[in-house]
């Protein structure tokens, strides 16, 4: 198959493409003129220039094409510029549903989040949940619903799309969690916020791995929660801890983790500076409980993922 990948160069894309080439299929990338493609480095990969908010630049991408694996997006938390993740998230999403349509792609695979379920406060769903939360927690969150509501749509109207909903995305490379562990392993990391936050994990080559079981396998409209399980953040540092013999980082109390957080989101916003923790951040760290149950992709795909504490364990080792 030849497929199209948007955020080739990102860290799931990335892995993405690199399943896809030694799966024997072709691999064209969307990827900005000024992307870092150091991930895609020595990849036997046809690059299209462009960005998704670019009709034109994703109708030329879409030439040939059998398979299309949207995947790229503006993630972020915290500080961030609302209008640019609308038209990233939403528009761009869009963009790809209208020239994947008009060129008569086979399928697509949309990569979509957990977060579109809303605020379950600590229920664990599956994907026959209706969203109860009549409002969102984040821009992303908001951006990435009305996302999912376009690629429904287009599937309604008869177009063949497939959505993975990824819960916590880890890896060697990953570049959220990965830091964080850096800075643990080296001894910088003396406090932390959240730790009973729960988290659900997925390793982002078993989320892969589910992305192409779904395009190969799944019906056109089908919905597919990709976690292994969950863990709170505290329990993560225990066993990079005992991995490395370190004590996990002390828990600052909720109280000033919230104070600091409202005395840096507003500063953040006047500086355009991400601070380390903002409102938002400290929202999803005590406010908002999102639990899901990924057993649907091990039932009906025969997805087999690693367990959390394998997927962490592996990165304690690594040294992620």
């Amino acid at each position: 198959m030849r497929a199209l990948v948007t955020g080739a160069n990102g860290f799931t894309g990335s892995h993405l493409v690199k399943a896809l080439i030694d799966r024997g299929h072709t691999v064209v990338a969307l990827v900005r003129k000024t992307s870092d493609l150091s991930r895609l480095e020595g990849l036997p990969v046809e690059f299209a220039y462009g960005d998704v908010t670019d009709t034109d630049a994703v109708k030329q991408a879409m030439s040939g094409i059998d398979w299309v694996f949207h995947v790229a997006a503006y993630v972020e938390l915290g500080v961030v510029d609302a209008a640019r993740m609308e038209r990233v998230n939403v528009q761009g999403t869009a963009n790809v549903l209208a020239a994947a349509r008009a060129a008569q792609v086979q399928k697509m695979l949309y990569c979509s989040t957990i977060g579109v379920y809303g605020d379950t406060q600590g229920r664990v769903i599956d994907e026959t949940f209706q969203r109860t939360q009549k409002d969102f927690s984040s821009a992303y969150d908001s951006t990435k619903y009305k996302a999912q509501q376009l690629v429904d749509q287009a599937v309604a109207e008869g177009f063949s799309v497939v959505s993975v909903m990824p819960s916590g995305i880890f890896g060697p490379d990953d570049p959220h969690f990965g830091p964080v562990l850096q800075a643990f392993r080296s001894g910088k990391l003396k406090v932390w916020a959240g730790g009973d936050r729960i988290t659900g994990i997925v390793h982002v080559d078993d989320l892969v791995d589910l992305m192409l079981l779904a395009i190969e396998k799944a019906p056109s409209g089908a919905h597919y929660i990709a976690s292994a399980g969950e863990m709170t953040t505290r329990e993560m540092f225990q066993i990079v801890g005992e991995a490395n013999q370190l004590a996990a980082p002390a828990e600052m109390p909720p109280p000033v983790v919230r104070i600091v957080g409202n005395l840096l989101d507003p500063i953040g916003r006047v500086l355009k500076w991400q601070p380390p923790i903002s409102k938002e951040r400290v929202h999803y760290l005590y406010d908002r409980c999102v639990r899901v149950d990924g057993s649907k992709a091990i039932r009906e795909l025969g997805w087999q993922p690693r367990s959390p504490e394998v997927v962490i364990r592996e990165l304690a080792s690594l040294g992620a």
